[in-house]
């Protein structure tokens, strides 16, 4: 059996977010019996912190790869670390990745960081996937790029995987009525419009972006 994991970096159930990842999952499990899928919402657990910088990733003969510090994020870590295929889910807030998520990256990447020839390896490679909302049209995306690059690169290059999938859906609809909320600046009609255009594709791309991470697991060397 191979396990993806999905983590939502974001704060509301059922939203555009979430939504995504059910259907990251649907396709991911729809590829075969084989295929395991485990979720975890950042925002359930209980509060934790990002990087504290205590260097004990860093100590000569005792790296894990994993951070040391032991908090409730500290079972999702390991679970990244074990999974066959990893997925992150946030929405893009101030061309960003929500707090948590920002922190949970933290937790993970910087024990993967070497310091001493700067590589950046995971205990076990794996396909990845990136799952971004966004309030922001798509003519937003080169300048919100240049903000997560950084990470994004070292998350795949850490994994193995040069060609990570990437699930953007933008404009998306914030609130299901916007008469109740002061954001007359946002043009509501025109996110109602663009999801109604475009929001079956954002589903059907996540759908298929699960099909193509299961593949991938499946096919991996053990």
């Amino acid at each position: 059996m191979k396990k993806i994991l999905i983590v939502d970096g974001g704060p509301r159930l059922n939203m555009n977010t979430a939504a995504l990842c059910d259907a990251f999952e649907e396709g991911a499990r729809a590829a075969s019996p084989d295929i395991d899928v485990a979720r975890v919402r950042l925002y359930d657990l209980p509060p934790f912190r990002g990087c504290v910088s205590c260097l004990a990733c860093k100590l000569k003969g005792r790296e894990t790869g994993l951070c040391a510090v032991r908090d409730s994020l500290a079972d999702t870590l390991r679970a990244v670390n074990e999974a066959d295929g990893f997925v992150l889910a946030s929405p893009i807030y101030f061309s960003e990745w929500t707090a948590v998520a920002r922190a949970f990256l933290e937790r993970l990447v910087f024990p993967w960081l070497h310091y001493t020839d700067f590589s950046c390896t995971a205990p076990k490679k794996m396909p990845l996937a990136w799952i971004y909302t966004m309030n922001a049209p798509e003519s937003m995306m080169p300048g919100i790029r240049q903000h997560l690059s950084i990470l994004e690169g070292a998350v795949a290059r850490a994994l193995g995987d040069p060609e990570p999938a990437f699930v953007e859906a933008h404009s998306t609809v914030q609130v299901k009525d916007y008469s109740r909320y002061a954001m007359d600046g946002l043009d509501p009609a025109a996110h109602l419009a663009w999801r109604d255009a475009h929001w079956d594709a954002d589903l059907a791309a996540a759908r298929a972006a699960g099909r193509r991470m299961a593949e991938k697991a499946l096919a991996a060397k053990p």
